[in-house]
This record gives structure tokens, C-alpha cells and sequence, in this order.
């Protein structure tokens, strides 16, 4: 029985999808099946299932291939779905497989094709000997069927249920005789230095009757496989009985490896089509985490920021009441955040580099908020395929009028008059960053020859929903960011410097900037640790009504985390507080970094230097945009907390 925590997970990310069964998001829209064309209308009922083939991917390696790459059964007619634009850049390649079912036709044991090798073929032997290679870095089958995973379900401790969206190429017996992954499955793999291969499939389709009020046929609400190695006596007429299929390590005779496949139709009226994606997404591995941990964690950083704001509103209330209340003449024996009035708001160093990061941060902000905000209500559930990378694209390219405002009008509050190079490095400097880092990372996955290399044409399309739409997207909002007039400041800035007593060791900006992303990062190292999982050990993540929340507190931990060093450091009448609010609260995604190092080293067993340079590379990414969009958190809780204090100050 489902914990009532995981109910809320489900009511959060699958909402829109369960929320009635006359209800759809589109393109997810059920597909009936029948056991007869003449049942019902031919548009309505259909009689075959195709299954399809996703990328093969694995934990051991960064670099998915196409299902093409290995020497598997092909698809005679094979046809590709058109693909979404996040589908292409996740490296998804789903094409149409050989194993094609009549619906309610229970069949035994039949053969999808022979692959022969010989000794005397080198083709044969590359071919055979990428193979091994899939099966040593235990690379995984995707497989889809009626735009559902079609899982492998397995025990393992305490009798638990695990349903795995993949199954395994094969495994290996290495030279000391010890199975790795999948081979301990069974007590005959056993020859030492020895492959086995899953060549037979055990197929369960379930299916529920469709009510007569909504339609006919049946709908398939589960698919599971069983895989096994079978050495085939006679590949004509195959029995799927016999020794397990055995791939010496050495190719020295002549070999053939035939494939088959069972399967059976088996009906379940109580699973509703719309809850059918339940099962797996409760028995993902690594998922079954404390939630009342969780919670309580973020219970006590709820607290401790309701203690923060409470402070400061009480000490805020009292400096201000008591500075109000001397003569002006007085105001010399006064010291604190009231002394420095006259520089608080004297323009930053490197104003221009500040209001570009500000300008791509707000942007970046807009964009996760919208994303997570459909992703909680269902509209980007994992059943919507790349739906989650296409949105964030796409509205990235569409926010460029934000960033370009931000940019432009920070800029000129900060007495800035080159305009022109204000706006071409909003446009083009971060973004251009994370495209050359991405553009590297490609080029490696090209040479390897990876599914996840994306193709020209889409590099091309991405290049030009930059420059035709995001690039004067921010010509434009940075027009109007320059028309307006600059913020003005609620105090008058003094022609001299004022000068910045002696500091105390943890008013100085190293140890502030260090000591602020310790507690935004607390908020989220947990959700961390499932999106690294759903990323490099390719787990479905479907806790976006958990991630949304978890986004919300890390908003207000960043915002008041910043502002209380703010007030620390004012408090010791040092007014540089433009860049240190920028950076304290960007602080966290160097803790994000430090963690994915920790993880790679402690959580993964990637073998290759491509994989090494791929993690990193795709890491940084990360940490720059995440190092924006929390900076610009930061900045902004602490502009308006000091525009909101100094503006209540009587100052002359």
C-alpha cells in the first residue's frame, strides 16, 4: 500500500492525467485495441501492437548508441516517429522493432531472426565484438509499447518489487569466474570468461475492457518481460529450451545466435489506463527514500527562515525607530548600516558584467518557474516524451525581451552609457558559453558515434531559434529597458568615497560568499541526487510536485540567507554589497559542483575518458546556469531589502 506521501507525489506529477478517465493531454490521448478489425471501426480499434525501440544506453558509460549500432533484430519495414526537439537532444532514437503482436493472440516461443557469425569475416567479427562490448558495460534495451515502457520486473531483498524501464543486453562471467550484473541471475552462468546473451523474451501484455460509455475494445495498461539466454538446438523451429546461450570471449569458432520471443495477454480490469504508469513509477530503484526525512528537513529550513525574517523585521524596526528619533547633528557618534547612506547605492565595479548575468538570470528564473509549474501539473509527465527539455527551450527563446529589460535598465541604473555592448553580451555570452560547451561535448559524441550526438540539421534549427527569435527578443526588451528611466535610489549617493573600516574575519567577502550557499544547498541536495540519477543512471524523475516545492523554499532560503549577510556586512559600513549579494546566494552551484564531483567518484562506474570528459562537461553547464539563477535570486532580495530600509530613513 502506497504511503500517503507518495499519494501527494502522484497527485502532483501525473494530475492531469488521472484526474478523470474523460480527460487527456494531447497526443496521450488511450488507444483501443480489439481481437477482431470488424469489432469496431478500424479508426477506433486496432488489432496489431507494434513494439518499438528506444536507444541503448548504460550506467557504465555516458555514450547511449542507437538500437541499429548493435547486431540485432531489424525491422524489415522500419518506420521512426517524428521526434521532439527535447527527445533529439536527450539522444533518443526510437524506430519500429520486429516484434509485432496480434492483440489477445497468446503466442510460444517464436523466432525474429538468426544472426550468424564467422571467423573468417571481419565485419563478422567487429560486429560481434561491439556486442560484447554492449554486454560488458551492461548496456540496457528500451523498449516501448503503447507509448509505455515496457519493464522488467524482479525481486530482490525483503521480497521488494522492482520494475526496471530496461533489460540487458547480455552479461559477462569475467576470467576469475565472477558473474557481473544481470548473470547473477542464474546459477548456469557459470563458464568462466564467458558472455551470455538474452535472446528469448517472455512478453506479459495486461489489458482492461473499455466500459461501454467510453468506447470498445480493450487498453493495454502493462507490459513486463522476462529476459533469458537460450541456446537454441534448432533454430527452425525453436523450443526455448536448453543450456543458456554462451559467447566465449575468444572468437575462434564459427557461432549463431538466434532470437525469439513469448508472449501473453493477460487481463486486469482494476488497473485504469490513466493510473497504469503507477506500478513503475512506485518501484523505481533508488526511489524508496524517507520521505518523513525529508520533510523534516524541510520543515526545520522553514523554520529556520521564519526565525531569520523574524530578527531581522524586530532589529530592523528598532534601528530604524531609535535613528529616526537623533538630531542630525548627533549623527556622527551613530555607526552601522545607517552610516553608510551616502555609498550604499554607488554604482558597482564591473557594472556591465553584473547587469548581463542579471539580465540572463531572470530570464533563466522565468523559464524554470514556468517549466516546473506544467511539469507539476502534469503536462510534462514522463509519458510525454522529451516534452520537459522541449518546454525549457522553448521558453528560454521566448523569454529573451525579460533579459534584455533587466539588462538594460540595471545598466543604466548603474550609470552605464555603452549600450550597445550591454545588450550584444546579453544576447551572447552566456548563451554562447553553454553552446560552445555543448557544441564540444557533441563533437565527442560524434566521434564516438553515439545516438546522443545531435544531428546538424538540429544544430542548425537551435542556432537559428537564437539568433531569429532570442537575439531580437532582446534587442527588443533592452530598447525599451534604455527608454525607461534608471531605478532611483531612495537616498543621495556622496561625491567621496566613504572608507571601509577594518574588517572582522567573517564580515569579509571570502568567508560571507562561502559561508551563503551552505544553506540553499541543504534544501536541495537531496531532489539533487534524483536528478543526477534520472540524468546519468537513466531513471524516470517524476517527483516535479516534490521538486516545485523544494524550488519555492530554495527561493526564500537564497532570498533571506543573502539578506542577512547583507545586513551584517552594512551593519559593519561596508556598502559593497552589489557583487557579495550576487555571489553569495551563486555560491551554492560551486557546492552543486563539489557534490557532482562527489557523486561521479562515490555513485557511478563510468569507464573511458569520453564518458570522464562528457560528465564534466555537461556539469558545468549546469553549474553556470544554476550559479545565474540563484546570484540573481540573491541580488534581488537584497535590492529591495536595501531600497526598503533606507527608504524609511529621514535623511537630509
Amino acid at each position: 500500500m502506497k504511503s500517503p506521501n507518495k499519494r501527494f507525489i502522484f497527485m502532483c506529477s501525473l494530475l492531469a492525467i488521472s484526474a478523470c478517465s474523460g480527460f487527456y493531454l494531447p497526443g496521450l490521448a488511450p488507444v483501443s485495441f480489439c481481437e477482431k478489425a470488424s469489432e469496431g471501426d478500424a479508426g477506433e480499434c486496432k488489432t496489431e501492437i507494434q513494439m518499438f525501440v528506444n536507444r541503448l544506453d548504460s550506467v557504465e558509460s555516458v555514450l547511449p548508441y542507437e538500437y541499429d549500432a548493435f547486431d540485432l533484430c531489424k525491422d524489415s519495414n522500419e518506420r521512426r516517429p517524428s521526434e521532439n526537439l527535447g527527445q533529439v537532444l536527450f539522444g533518443e532514437r526510437i524506430e519500429t522493432s520486429p516484434y509485432k503482436f496480434s492483440f489477445n493472440a497468446d503466442k510460444t516461443c517464436l523466432k525474429v531472426c538468426t544472426k550468424k557469425y564467422e571467423t573468417s569475416g571481419k565485419e563478422d567479427k567487429l560486429k560481434l565484438d561491439f556486442l560484447k562490448r554492449g554486454m560488458e558495460l551492461n548496456y540496457q534495451h528500451h523498449w516501448i509499447l503503447d507509448n509505455m515502457p515496457v519493464t522488467w520486473c524482479y525481486n530482490i531483498e525483503d521480497n521488494q518489487k522492482i520494475c526496471n524501464p530496461g533489460f540487458p543486453i547480455g552479461c559477462l562471467v569475467n576470467q576469475e569466474g565472477k558473474p557481473k550484473d544481470a548473470c547473477v541471475i542464474n546459477a548456469e552462468f557459470n563458464k568462466k570468461n564467458t558472455y551470455y546473451i538474452f535472446n528469448h523474451v517472455d512478453i506479459t501484455i495486461s489489458y482492461h475492457r473499455v466500459e461501454e460509455s467510453a468506447g470498445i475494445g480493450a487498453r493495454l495498461v502493462g507490459a513486463t518481460l522476462e529476459p533469458r539466454s537460450v541456446k537454441h538446438s534448432n533454430t527452425d523451429n525453436p523450443t526455448c529450451e536448453g543450456p543458456p546461450m554462451d559467447i566465449p570471449a575468444e572468437f575462434s569458432s564459427n557461432l549463431e545466435v538466434t532470437y525469439s520471443y513469448s508472449v501473453k495477454f493477460k487481463r486486469n480490469d482494476e488497473i485504469r489506463w490513466a493510473s497504469r504508469w503507477d506500478y513503475i513509477l512506485v518501484s523505481m530503484p533508488h526511489t524508496n527514500i524517507q520521505w518523513f526525512s525529508i520533510m523534516n528537513s524541510l520543515v526545520i529550513v522553514l523554520f529556520l527562515s521564519g526565525m531569520v525574517a523574524m530578527i531581522m523585521l524586530r532589529t530592523l524596526h528598532k534601528d530604524i525607530a531609535k535613528y529616526n528619533q537623533i538630531d542630525q547633528e548627533d549623527l556622527h557618534e551613530e555607526s552601522g548600516w545607517k552610516q553608510v547612506h551616502g555609498d550604499v547605492f554607488r554604482p558597482p565595479r564591473l557594472g556591465m558584467l553584473l547587469s548581463v548575468f542579471l539580465g540572463q538570470g531572470t530570464q533563466i528564473f522565468i523559464m524554470t518557474f514556468i517549466t516546473l509549474f506544467l511539469a507539476c501539473l502534469g503536462f510534462l509527465s514522463p509519458a510525454n516524451r522529451g516534452a520537459l527539455m522541449t518546454c525549457a527551450v522553448v521558453l528560454w527563446v521566448l523569454l529573451g525581451t525579460p533579459a534584455g529589460y533587466v539588462s538594460a535598465r540595471l545598466y543604466k541604473t548603474f550609470g552605464g552609457e555603452n549600450w550597445k555592448t550591454n545588450v550584444l553580451l546579453t544576447a551572447f555570452l552566456c548563451p554562447g558559453i553553454v553552446f560552445v560547451d555543448f557544441f564540444l561535448m557533441n563533437l565527442i559524441l560524434w566521434v564516438e558515434g553515439s545516438s546522443a550526438a545531435i544531428p546538424f540539421g538540429t544544430l542548425v534549427a537551435i542556432l537559428a531559434l537564437w539568433f531569429g527569435i532570442s537575439v531580437p527578443l532582446t534587442f527588443a526588451g533592452a530598447y525599451f529597458g534604455f527608454k525607461k528611466q534608471g531605478i532611483e535610489p531612495p537616498v543621495r549617493t556622496n561625491q567621496i568615497p566613504r572608507q571601509i573600516p577594518q574588517q572582522s574575519f567573517f564580515t569579509k567577502p571570502v568567508p560571507g560568499i562561502v559561508m551563503g550557499g551552505i544553506l540553499p544547498f541543504g534544501c536541495i541536495f537531496i531532489q539533487l541526487f534524483f536528478i543526477l540519477n534520472s540524468i546519468w543512471s537513466h531513471q524516470m524523475y517524476y517527483m516535479f510536485g516534490f521538486l516545485f516545492l523544494v524550488f519555492i523554499i530554495l527561493l526564500i532560503t537564497c532570498s533571506e540567507a543573502t539578506i542577512l549577510l547583507c545586513y551584517f556586512h552594512l551593519c559593519s559600513e561596508d556598502y559593497h554589497w552589489w557583487w557579495r549579494s550576487f555571489l553569495t546566494s551563486g555560491f551554492t552551484a560551486v557546492y552543486l559542483f563539489i557534490y557532482a564531483v562527489h557523486y561521479f567518484f562515490s555513485k557511478l562506474q563510468l569507464i573511458g575518458l569520453a564518458s570522464t570528459i562528457l560528465y564534466f562537461g555537461y556539469t558545468m553547464i549546469m553549474v553556470l546556469i544554476f550559479f545565474i539563477f540563484t546570484g540573481t535570486i540573491g541580488f534581488f532580495a537584497c535590492f529591495w531589502f536595501v531600497n526598503k530600509i533606507y527608504s524609511v530613513l529621514k535623511v537630509d
